[in-house]
């Protein structure tokens, strides 16, 4: 066989591997997936279902290992290698995105005064010890003032100056502020949480109702205007109108009952010196007002003493 019989042969081989369908497959190399959106053959599906299923997806797998091929390769130890597209396919999520953080208080600090953030090595150079040693943890560099073997007293320290049980205790302290700050940026953010939430709902109560008011606010109490998307309906007290005709006995009795009110005293209303004023047969205040002319039972009285003086 020579070299023009194999080129025919690769030929043949990749026009074998076209699928060719009424609606083209959806292929996405990214997920490495592909979708079939042509109509199931009824009858091909009655006749040998598993047959038909078979057929459906090496189509498919045939479509996909030709679009993985046609991808670019490079050479490595393990043979060449592929690198896949971007996906194409947006996916649905389970749940929503998550909201981005409230920022700490040093992140503020940061960004208020132009404080770039930079990650600080794990390891440190050990002069003394010629290699690379852990920063913090087992045998960090911040513990070598609580094992150095000489340290530096001053001159006015106690007897019972202890310098490797100062780095220790200060070394705690710090960790212990750490932990503080760490603390105090969660209960932050989750009072940052809890205020959004409130906020939407008093929000979502405030639109609520300012919708309810204009609904009600038209000549037809908002029954011939046009819904919204996800409105609830207005709850109030449905008007309740009587019949125009109604019997005898019925409008008997509504009169009856308009007459048992009118026949009824009227409630008894406190005066400013607090005596009841409602129950008595003559309203002394009425008639001082009357027989004063609105001048008050003072008036009244000087008219009655000159009046007796001219006699």
């Amino acid at each position: 066989m020579d070299v023009s019989d194999i080129l025919a042969a690769h030929e043949a081989k990749k026009k074998a591997v076209v699928v060719e369908k009424d609606i083209p497959l959806e292929v996405d190399t990214g997920f490495l997936t592909v979708t079939d959106t042509n109509p199931v053959d009824s009858e091909s599906y009655e006749v040998d279902l598993e047959e038909y299923l078979m057929s459906t997806a090496r189509d498919g797998a045939q479509t996909l290992l030709a679009s993985l091929f046609s991808l670019p390769t490079t050479s490595t130890d393990d043979g060449p290698l592929a690198q896949l597209p971007p996906p194409t396919t947006q996916l649905p999520r389970a749940k929503p995105l998550p909201k981005p953080k409230p920022p700490t208080k040093w992140e503020q600090f940061a960004k208020a005064k132009g404080i770039q953030k930079t990650r600080r090595d794990k390891k440190v150079w050990d002069e003394e010890k010629q290699e690379w040693v852990n920063r913090w943890g087992w045998k960090g560099a911040n513990k070598d003032k609580e094992v150095q073997w000489a340290t530096e007293v001053p001159a006015n320290a106690d007897p019972d100056f202890d310098p490797a049980k100062i780095a220790r205790t200060e070394r705690k302290a710090r960790v212990a502020k750490n932990e503080r700050q760490h603390l105090q940026n969660l209960a932050r953010t989750e009072a940052h949480a809890g205020a959004s939430s409130a906020n939407a709902a008093d929000k979502k109560q405030y639109i609520d109702r300012t919708l309810a008011v204009t609904r009600a606010s038209t000549a037809s109490m908002g029954k011939f205007d046009r819904t919204l998307e996800g409105e609830k309906k207005l709850k109030g007290i449905k008007r309740k109108f009587e019949p125009t005709e109604t019997s005898a006995e019925n409008e008997k009795s509504q009169n009856l009952a308009i007459l048992s009110k009118l026949d009824k005293n009227p409630s008894a209303k406190k005066s400013r010196t607090g005596e009841s004023s409602g129950n008595d047969v003559l309203n002394v205040r009425k008639a001082i007002r009357s027989a004063s002319r609105g001048r008050g039972s003072a008036a009244l009285a000087r008219g009655g003493s000159k009046s007796r003086g001219k006699r």
